[in-house]
């Protein structure tokens, strides 16, 4: 089975709908199989303290106008939803509030995501797994108690689902990575698991692939230099062409697993054994 590779576009794009359709085509052009967003209801997500509190920001100076900057509202998803069509790319988002995921409904999203920071959110579980759709569910800042509780309500709700493993810092160090926990959460709970990267490489992906991934999700960026909490974590245009190449090799590299002589094989070892009894030539 092919890796399934998201870019996750997040609120990288700025709030700027030109941006948001550049990072779509970056993507497109790449390989990835989809493009990813985020949404909140601010005043959900945030308190008021919180928003009024002083943000310098290219929108202003609170947090408030900071946030307000950043989200897309209908038209604009309605703009990105079309966009997606043309350039046949599947986009969704995760929601961070159940306002925003009733909101996400409105277009038809063959996938849904939890985020990690809402894996505990068990209300916003339970709508998303209502749902039916296929949902990826990264498991950074949670304990197995939270990955349980996840697990129970997608099964309970028989909505297919796969964990994300995935390490909530920005950009993540590469020696917090352990990559081996991949092979724990397919093995405890019997299901796909994928990675969700925030490393400033691409090695760390190339190793989960190797490690049996079914998808793979990383931050994209025109440029890690721009403004956002998130372009440090991300992959430039270059980087993320470099890591879809990569992924298919890998996965064209990894074979079957059985133990065979390839026809290009027999001739060289003709050649290298021609000086061992023919018993031995007979063989291959």
């Amino acid at each position: 089975m092919s890796v399934f590779i998201i870019a996750e576009l997040g609120i990288n794009h700025n709030g700027d709908l030109s941006l948001a359709k550049e990072l779509i085509d970056v993507a497109n052009e790449a390989g990835c199989n989809a493009v990813k967003f985020q949404k909140r209801d601010i005043d959900l997500v945030y308190t008021k303290d919180y928003l009024e509190s002083l943000r310098d920001s290219p929108w202003g100076t609170t947090q408030r106008e900071q946030k307000n900057g950043l989200e897309f509202g209908f038209e604009q998803y309605l703009e990105i939803d079309d966009y997606c069509k043309k350039k046949e790319i599947d986009w969704f988002a995760s929601a961070w509030d159940l306002k925003s995921q009733k909101f996400l409904r409105k277009f038809n999203c063959k996938f849904n995501k939890i985020a990690s920071a809402m894996i505990v959110y068990e209300d916003l579980l339970e709508e998303v797994a209502k749902e039916g759709n296929h949902t990826f569910i990264s498991t950074g800042m949670s304990t197995y108690k939270d990955i349980d509780l996840a697990v129970n309500i997608f099964r309970k709700n028989n909505c297919s689902f796969e964990l994300m493993h995935t390490v909530s810092t920005y950009p993540m160090k590469v020696e917090d990575a352990n990559l081996n926990l991949i092979k724990s959460l397919q093995n405890n709970y019997k299901s796909n698991v994928g990675y969700s990267g925030h490393e400033q490489n691409l090695e760390l992906s190339f190793a989960a692939v190797a490690l049996g991934i079914t998808s793979l999700e990383r931050h994209l960026t025109l440029d890690r230099k721009m403004y956002g909490s998130d372009q440090s974590a991300s992959l430039e245009p270059n980087e993320i062409k470099d890591l879809v190449k990569g992924v298919r090799n890998i996965e064209k590299s990894l074979g079957d697993g059985c133990k065979k002589i390839i026809n290009e094989e027999i001739i060289i070892a003709n050649k290298l054994r021609q000086h061992i009894p023919c018993l031995v030539k007979k063989s291959i």
